[in-house]
């Protein structure tokens, strides 16, 4: 099931706030150290992931450089939303 395009858009949006930046200036990407500021969670934590494959959470390796786009990480946040609408 893919999530809906509004709720990756509200998604977007708490994410600029978390970020600390009006929602028009959204970075495309961000290190983990970002990443895991977003997910709540200990950029170790990530890290384990990556390395684990536990979550298919995409990401962009470069060299030693982690990257992870802001919208992938917000379809994976609304893969993830438990919940009945309405």
């Amino acid at each position: 099931m893919q999530p809906q395009s509004e709720t990756v858009s509200q998604i977007m949006l708490e994410i600029a706030r978390a970020l600390n930046c009006p929602p028009e200036a959204i970075p495309a990407q961000v290190d983990e150290t970002a990443a895991a500021q977003i997910l709540n969670i200990k950029k170790s934590t990530l890290s384990n992931w990556r390395c684990t494959g536990r979550y298919h959470l995409p990401y962009i390796k470069t060299g030693r450089l982690v990257r992870y786009r802001i919208f992938d990480l917000a379809e994976w946040i609304a893969r993830r939303r438990v919940g009945a609408e309405g």
